[in-house]
């Protein structure tokens, strides 16, 4: 995937991080000497593996202590980051119950919690990320720390989109009153290599510091036509004004280019157990041989096919850059008032262009949010919480994905299989944006006075909205046992959509909107012992439904459909933590109800209603760690319709080979709507398990694993294919040659299985796609300090 532009950018990358580590280390001249005090002895907590004494920021209010919180929640320290390998959103697993997901079209932009997709937070603001589950990755190179929260956002976070849950990332900081310094460096399978410089310095003694972190990735790829390069440059800045005022300021810009990864088309449970793929090219009911809707497969053989020839194309193009803007000053304003302000902006830019005439492009997403909180602490048993928020989003971006179909390629035929160029009467429903590019208008026209639309409709939109969100949260302390906590928030919004590429002779369609959302939370905590807290949680939300960026788009009728402002959501959650203050372990336990809405890719909602459970322990004394966690989910759509790109795989083929397959002959794709049901949810694992631990096997010598097992799933709503029981297990060994050297060797997937995932959350692409995982690869990484 290389190109001169992304190469000049990495020498630009290169050039400021030398540039500023130059400044740092200018700054931060040093002659005093440092005093080292060993002490020996068995200490509990001692790596950092266990999230007992975290204290949690931003969603519930600050320095609070997790057994403290009536939620369930997975703090993920820095030490856990880097020991567990956690590179990318879906990585939370590994650790945090609940939080298994899909590939996300092989590179994982949103978390997912509790079977729905989650929000991504960073410094207690509500980030831009994918459309529904396929978006940009994001980059780690800013991050110290990943609170996993299970259930909607609290009040003081705002509404947001998505409801299962959502990950609160924690900035690196820089110091005030040292130096550091760390570079990282590996290698692993397929061409995979990353450096990162990690430097930091105080300006002025207890007074100002500077961090700087810079990261480089170029990873090849084990699967066909695929890759991934990024350059992400973090400065973090740290002013202590006085001695009850402290602002972090940090800023992020992070360039990608990466593979969107459809996986392997027509999963028959043939493919799933052996990995055998049937052949012959789809044909349209036109007689064209291009992939199309209501295309039928007269099969040809069943063959065993390579699980990295995956649905990807050479000349495809995906990229995206992003600025990402961050402050938080917070003062003592008496020994009873805190203030807080927490300001967030970021600029968006994606671009892709793909083979099969799926098109996404955001020529620009900007979104800025500023909220003040004040804390009051009325005595010591009464408190409050007050925040004003406004958020401003604005989002010019086109789409089109009206014409795709995946169904009808023979993936071991030739590249041209792949590519869908499109027909003159498919150019007619579509608008050209540049030459060659053919995407949606962003509303429907009827050109010909027929009474019915002419164009097919997707995601384009311009469009702007403000939020303006005021909350409260009380929490009271009756008793030296019993506690609780109340919340209310109401959003205001202020939207305006426009048709940004009207059809020729047409006046653009505009409409605008003004809704007001509300959420409600309460929780009662009750302290068994010192060591054992109960609680019981219960939220009320209401969220959007948002497109690509965020934005809002008009319907077919070119209005802003105001069911996008009505997605109403429940959690009821009773939990039991364990956290000792004599003992290494920490456990906790929940039972959950939630009912959330799941954005289908047509613009509609479908109810979702899961119940479950989910267990996580931790237990962390020199020399060795250990944490577990198990998650049973129990996700069926609540008395609601659903929709599949293809009613089930069969579909796509004819009879003509009943040894083969028993086709239906309908076709595919045919687009799927499904009566309203409590069918269980495609796409899910019923039960999950991860094994983590580790052990120092001398000072200088430590070894580790990392286990995952998924119970048998359904992938497609009419459960003809399940994903079997599966597990991965990786191994990890680390060696110190000197206290700022070391040497660390992963092994993923260690026993080579041969597992798969589903492409997409919501199981939409469930008859259609599923993800081969990754065999067994390795990774060497090189770690200095200075």
């Amino acid at each position: 995937m290389p190109t001169h532009r992304h190469q000049n950018r990495s020498l630009i990358a290169l050039a400021v991080s030398l540039a500023l580590y130059s400044s740092l280390t200018t700054a931060a001249e040093d002659t005093s000497t440092i005093e080292v005090i060993q002490v020996s002895g068995k200490a509990i907590n001692d790596k950092g593996m266990s999230p007992k004494n975290t204290k949690i920021n931003g969603p519930f209010g600050d320095g609070i202590a997790l057994k403290d919180i009536a939620r369930s929640v997975t703090p993920i320290t820095s030490e856990m980051i880097e020991q567990l390998n956690i590179t990318d959103l879906s990585d939370i697993q590994k650790v945090s119950p609940n939080s298994y997901s899909a590939s996300g079209f092989g590179a994982s932009s949103l978390p997912t919690i509790r079977g729905q997709l989650g929000e991504l937070y960073q410094d207690g603001v509500r980030r831009q990320a994918g459309n529904n589950g396929f978006g940009i990755p994001m980059s780690f190179n800013a991050v110290e720390q990943i609170d996993v929260v299970k259930g909607a956002p609290p009040v003081l976070l705002g509404t947001s989109q998505r409801n299962g849950g959502f990950v609160n990332l924690h900035s690196k900081t820089a110091p005030t009153d040292s130096k550091f310094g760390k570079i990282t460096a590996s290698g692993g399978s397929w061409d995979h290599y990353r450096a990162q410089l990690d430097v930091a310095t105080d300006l002025v003694a207890n007074q100002s510091g500077i961090r700087l972190s810079a990261e480089h990735i170029d990873n090849g790829s084990y699967y066909d036509y695929s890759g991934f390069k990024s350059d992400s440059i973090f400065v973090a800045f740290r002013l202590l004004p006085d001695d009850v005022s402290t602002w972090d300021i940090n800023v992020e810009y992070y360039d990608v280019e990466f593979t969107d990864n459809a996986g392997i088309n027509r999963p028959t449970q043939a493919l799933i157990d052996n990995g055998l793929y049937i052949t012959g090219q789809g044909v349209q009911p036109n007689g064209s041989t291009i992939a199309g809707a209501n295309a039928i497969v007269s099969p040809t053989g069943l063959v065993e096919i390579d699980r990295s020839q995956v649905l990807t194309d050479p000349d495809n193009t995906n990229d995206a850059q992003t600025f990402l803007l961050h402050s938080t000053y917070v003062r003592q304003l008496s020994d009873n008032a805190t203030l807080k302000n927490i300001t967030y902006y970021q600029h968006l830019e994606r671009e892709e262009i793909a083979q099969n005439s799926f098109v996404e492009i955001i020529d620009g997403a900007d979104t800025a949010q500023n909220r003040l909180e004040l804390a009051y602490q009325w005595n010591d048993s009464q408190s409050t919480i007050t925040a004003v928020d406004i958020r401003y989003n604005k989002v010019l971006g086109y789409s089109q994905f009206t014409t795709e179909a995946d169904l009808p390629i023979d993936l071991t035929g030739p590249i041209e299989n792949r590519r869908i160029p499109l027909t003159a009467e498919q150019q007619a429903r579509l608008v050209e944006l540049r030459p060659g590019v053919f995407v949606s208008p962003g509303a429907q026209y009827d050109t010909n006075g027929d009474g019915t639309g002419d164009f097919s409709l997707s995601d384009t939109t311009d469009s702007s909205s403000w939020q303006t969100g005021l909350a409260i949260q009380h929490n009271s302390q009756w008793t030296d046992k019993f506690s609780t906590s109340i919340g209310y928030r109401a959003d205001f919004y202020d939207v305006q959509a426009r048709d940004p590429i009207a059809p020729q002779g047409q006046i653009a369609a505009s409409d605008s909107i003004h809704e007001m959302l509300e959420s409600g939370q309460i929780s009662l905590s009750y302290k068994l012992t010192d060591a054992i807290t109960t609680y019981a949680s219960a939220s009320y939300n209401e969220s959007t439904s948002n497109s690509m960026g965020g934005g809002n788009t008009l319907g077919a009728n070119n209005q802003i459909s105001r069911q996008n402002f009505a997605t109403e959501n429940t959690l009821n959650e009773v939990g039991i933590k364990y956290s000792p203050t004599d003992s290494a372990w920490y456990v906790d336990a929940a039972v959950f109800d939630q009912k959330r809405s799941l954005r289908n890719r047509d613009g509609s909602n479908t109810g979702i209603r899961t119940k479950g459970f989910e267990a996580q322990a931790f237990f962390d004394a020199d020399p060795y760690w250990f944490s577990a966690g198990y998650s049973y989910l129990d996700a069926r759509y609540d008395d609601s319709a659903s929709s599949q790109d293809t009613v089930q795989v069969a579909d796509s083929f004819d009879n003509s080979r009943p040894d083969i397959i028993q086709g239906t002959g309908i076709g595919a794709p045919n687009f799927a709507s499904f009566a309203p049901s409590n069918r269980r949810v495609q796409g899910l694992p019923e039960q999950t398990l991860t094994i983590n631990g580790g052990i120092a096997i001398t000072e200088k010598w430590q070894a580790g694993f990392s286990g995952l097992y998924t119970k048998s799933y359904p992938l497609d709503f009419l459960a003809t294919v399940y994903i079997r029981d599966q597990y991965t297990l990786n191994i990890n060994t680390r060696y110190d040659f000197t206290p700022q050297t070391s040497l660390r060797l992963d092994v993923n997937n260690v026993t080579n299985q041969n597992n798969w995932r589903p492409v997409f959350e919501g199981g939409y692409f469930g008859s259609t796609l599923v993800f081969p995982e990754l065999p067994v690869n390795a990774t060497l990484t090189l770690q200095h300090s200075f």
